[in-house]
């Protein structure tokens, strides 16, 4: 299980920059380096009214665009809640960019009341993500939040 609340102080360090996408690059890089058992971790945004466009990620190529009425990104989105999913296999509108993925946590990220974007976790693993995670991933969040300018992109 990973340590979130040092990782929280680590990627606070590690965003010294307000840049949207440099935050987002190095969130993206830092979350593949430090939380194991992930296959990709990357932020698709909201650059067209209800769709999710790619943005700063590591790993494979992904799909673009995610309409908010599909997918577990796009439920994200919609719901402006946080999707946990245990087996993407099980979820009937799952969009399956990299059929190693087996789990998914997407935490959507809003900004004035709008869905900007969203951060999305797969892993090879099902069940990978815990509420522990969760919650921990959801921190980390609100720590690019806070330090990004997020009307800049």
């Amino acid at each position: 299980m990973s340590d979130y609340a040092l990782l929280e102080r680590q990627l606070a360090a590690l965003l010294d920059e307000r840049d949207p996408l440099t935050n987002c690059a190095q969130t993206c890089a830092f979350l593949m380096q430090e939380v194991p058992d992930l296959n990709w971790a990357g932020f698709y945004l909201q650059r067209r009214p209800q769709t999710l466009v790619l943005g700063p990620f590591q790993g494979k190529p992904a799909c673009t665009p995610i309409p908010f009425s599909q997918g577990v990104c796009g439920a994200a989105a919609r719901s402006r809640a946080t999707q946990r999913i245990d087996d993407v296999h099980a979820v009937a509108d799952h969009i399956a960019c990299d059929s190693a993925s087996r789990a998914e946590l997407v935490v959507p990220i809003l900004h004035d009341g709008e869905v900007w974007g969203v951060l999305d976790l797969d892993s090879p693993r099902q069940g990978r993500f815990t509420p522990q995670d969760q919650a921990g991933i959801e921190a980390l969040v609100a720590i690019f939040q806070a330090q990004t300018d997020l009307e800049r992109l």
